[in-house]
């Protein structure tokens, strides 16, 4: 398998969707905090990119073993092992290596931070793994959209700024005398909520999207997804009370100064987003509109990114 085929395999593309949420909060932690530590933040980025493309080819393999059809639907397109013609073993190997490379950043990075780096790390990985793995994954059940949103949209820029920011214990764990304690501050939470809020709801609406425009071959696969139980309806009006929440949280991290106030400039993507909405709303099809959900997200996030990213600068400057 050549570099280009795995790069399609393991859908490098999508990758956006976890490396924007990483440089969101390596860029607040900046930002607010003034932290920023080189070989952290490689080791996460290290761990966190092999693993997100080891879940897509887990994904990709176990809907190759899985499907009762393997033709119509797009399917001899949009999976690539089919359409590449990967050879099963290859792809097995290939999902080792990458899991073996984020299980060596990941410990790393424990070792050189903090035991809940450590914690939240296991439960990601055993999440990413029982998302596309197992009697009935999380992709084939209508929890996909809340554990992809959240684990991806919240729990990376907090790792991306708790791994920057631990020795200023923002959050405090206690074992003693068969006692467990955590001690949070909250409002180190609810800060990094707030700027993770768009990320939450933008991650989340790619995979109602996709699960939108694939509707009649997930009922012929036996995926019950969202869609499917809520209807196409109620998913529609769910993709668009998501998008629009964003920017109740850009207001919110404005008003609450944890944004800046020029994070005003988010606002100018209102616009775009809506008539991307209203697209989606008229057709849903993988080839047409599934796009929709993508450019929302990084039109939403890479403004806010971006904000932040000038803060950065400003910060760093003395400004």
């Amino acid at each position: 398998m050549n570099i280009s085929t795995f790069l399609k395999l393991a859908e490098i593309q999508t990758k956006v969707a976890s490396m924007i949420p990483f440089f969101i909060g390596s860029a607040y932690a900046y930002y607010r905090y003034g932290a920023f530590n080189l070989i952290n933040f490689t080791l996460m980025l290290l761990s966190l990119l092999c693993f997100d493309m080891a879940v897509t080819v887990l994904n990709n393999y176990y809907d190759f073993v899985k499907a009762h059809k393997r033709e119509g639907y797009g399917y001899e397109k949009h999976n690539a092992i089919v359409k590449f013609g990967i050879k099963a073993s290859i792809v097995r190997k290939t999902l080792a290596v990458l899991i073996i490379i984020a299980l060596l950043a990941g410990s790393a990075l424990y070792l050189f931070t903090h035991p809940l780096v450590l914690v939240i790390g296991a439960a990601s990985f055993f999440v990413g793994i029982i998302y596309s793995f197992g009697p009935v994954p999380i992709s084939r059940t209508p929890l996909g959209e809340i554990f992809s949103g959240f684990f991806m949209g919240f729990f990376i820029p907090f790792l991306a700024v708790f791994i920057q920011t631990h020795q200023l214990d923002p959050i405090v764990l206690s074992f003693s005398q068969a006692v467990f304690t955590l001690n949070a501050d909250m409002d180190f939470l609810i800060r990094i909520l707030i700027i993770s809020w768009p990320l939450v709801a933008g991650i989340g609406n790619i995979m109602l999207a996709n699960n939108l425009c694939d509707m009649e071959e997930d009922i012929a696969n036996k995926r019950y997804t969202l869609p499917i139980y809520i209807g196409k309806k109620n998913g529609l009006r769910l993709f668009e009370t998501a998008s629009y929440s964003s920017y109740i949280a850009i207001f919110l991290g404005i008003f609450s100064q944890t944004l800046p106030l020029y994070a005003l400039i988010c606002l100018v993507t209102f616009l775009p987003v809506r008539k991307n909405i209203g697209t989606f709303k008229i057709k849903q099809t993988k080839k047409d509109t599934f796009s929709v959900s993508i450019k929302n997200f990084l039109i939403i996030n890479f403004t806010l990114l971006v904000v932040l990213s000038i803060s950065v600068v400003l910060k760093a400057t003395g400004f």
